[in-house]
């Protein structure tokens, strides 16, 4: 079983925060990664955590959803929406025969597939939200957030 991080992350450049600088969450390691750069670099103006609300259709039940992308941020190239995601959730899951599979592993191939199909449908609808906005949607993964070793 996978270890869950989650805490309050403690702010030093408030002036550079859109949003209330006391309840900024962090839900993974690379989110906290990702808010400390966002706090420490002078190439971020301004930068906000799961501040904005996007509407969504899931595919799974058809229903109405909000999607709260992990970060909007203000660069000199402009501003970003970033959603921050293990590469192995960034795509969809490999192609399985589900008759070959044990009750087990068709249960979580089943469910990798619900998983991509919901952010799918997030990520589209952020992206229209950019593209009316001016912004720039992207997904960061463990290869943009580990530092070189």
């Amino acid at each position: 079983m996978r270890t869950r991080y989650k805490g309050k992350f403690k702010i030093k450049n408030s002036q550079k925060y859109k949003g209330n600088p006391s309840n900024i969450i962090y839900r993974s390691l690379m989110e906290l990664r990702f808010m400390k750069w966002c706090d420490s670099s002078d190439k971020i103006f301004q930068w906000s955590s799961e501040e904005i609300v996007i509407p969504y259709i899931s595919p799974i039940d058809n229903k109405r959803h909000r999607y709260f992308p992990d970060f909007l941020i203000q660069t000199a190239k402009g501003w970003f929406l970033i959603e921050v995601k293990p590469l192995i959730e960034s795509r969809p899951p490999k192609k399985k025969l589900v008759e070959n599979l044990n009750l087990k592993k068709k249960r979580r191939y089943m469910k990798s597939v619900r998983t991509w199909l919901v952010n799918e449908a997030k990520w589209n609808a952020a992206k229209k939200v950019c593209e009316v906005e001016g912004w720039e949607f992207q997904i960061f993964t463990e290869k943009q957030l580990t530092p070189d070793k």
